[in-house]
């Protein structure tokens, strides 16, 4: 269906699955708003990821398609492209799976863009080739989905950062729910989704989080249920210290983040929050590239030795040392934030 001058597109765009690459998708929906004023944005995503989805004023509706992981869920996919017959025209799929550009084949939208991947020639009629030499970041990658082919193709084009909306009400209310206090607060994130390759050691955490307790701050670790015991591990008998792990809920992690003075934080879908809020961020990367998943900010700091084994992008050291991470010391990491 082509997009005419009487009727702005309805754009329905396919999300990731992950805390992270959700939010450098928002890149792509500003962009899309950009290009085409008074465009309607639908973004189907996992239910957990609808209060991110909230956070960003250009997602006009969030729609939910509540998979399990490694399920292929079509009665669900079904029921849902039958919801959205009819209402839009052009659909961008993100992910590069087969199952993920199901609900815009079966919704019937006219246009659906996406990369070519696992032999989904027939669901995908505008297909792209992943030049990942050119489109060397997850955020390139996103944009240029919603470009044309001919620009996209040369990957040199504008990356608009995320901005996700702060609720200082709700801010406040957490400060004095969760008995925060008055002083100047540092966010630690020590959980990695992906696996302990990525994770900076915790006992290392804790030495810095004394440093800085010692120095008036007060230190807040953040994560999911997943991260509770570590943040036992970092707060155990210290003043000042809270571990905020499995206590929250996201849409909280968003507005506690945009009220630290810094966060120090491994490569993690919270770290992309953090940026995505315009605090300062310490970045620490192992198995993982900074060239690949940046946080997209002006205001972080980039912790990364870039050893002879790195970057391997294993879930556990395949050398057993994780020197990547061991060799980046807490007085590293303090230096930095002074």
């Amino acid at each position: 269906m082509a997009e005419t001058a009487s009727r702005a597109p309805r754009i329905l765009v396919v999300g990731p699955s992950w805390v992270g690459d959700m939010v450098m998708a928002q890149s792509l929906f500003m962009t899309l708003k950009q290009r085409h004023p008074g465009a309607t944005l639908g973004v189907v995503a996992p239910g957990w990821s609808l209060p991110i989805l909230e956070r960003m004023p250009e997602v006009d509706e969030a729609i939910a398609l509540d998979v399990k992981h490694g399920e292929f869920g079509w009665r669900t996919r079904r029921d849902l492209a039958r919801q959205l017959k009819g209402r839009f025209d052009h659909a961008i799929v993100l992910p590069r799976s087969l199952k993920s550009s199901l609900v815009p084949f079966l919704a019937g939208i006219p246009r659906r863009t996406g990369f070519t991947g696992e032999q989904r020639y027939w669901l995908i009629n505008d297909r792209r080739r992943l030049d990942k030499g050119v489109l060397d970041q997850t955020v390139k990658r996103f944009v240029a989905l919603g470009l044309d082919a001919q620009t996209a193709a040369h990957g040199d084009f504008p990356l608009p950062h995320p901005q996700l909306r702060v609720d200082a009400e709700r801010q406040a209310s957490l400060r004095e729910t969760l008995a925060l206090g008055a002083r100047p607060a540092i966010g630690m994130m020590p959980g990695a989704e992906y696996g302990p390759a990525k994770q900076w050691p915790l006992a290392y955490f804790r030495e810095l989080a004394e440093t800085l307790i010692s120095q008036g701050y007060t230190v807040w670790i953040l994560g999911g249920p997943k991260d509770v015991e570590a943040g036992e591990t970092i707060v155990e008998g210290l003043e000042h210290a809270r571990n905020l792990c499995g206590k929250t809920r996201l849409a909280d992690a968003v507005d506690l983040l945009a009220a630290c003075d810094q966060v120090v934080t491994n490569d993690s879908g919270l770290m992309h929050v953090a940026a995505a809020v315009g605090t300062r961020i310490q970045a620490l990367y192992g198995s993982s590239s900074p060239a690949y998943t940046p946080p997209l900010s002006d205001d972080a700091h980039i912790h990364y030795l870039a050893l002879s084994c790195s970057p391997c992008f294993q879930r556990t050291c395949p050398l057993g040392h994780h020197d990547c991470l061991r060799q980046l010391t807490p007085s590293l990491v303090l230096r930095a934030m002074q």
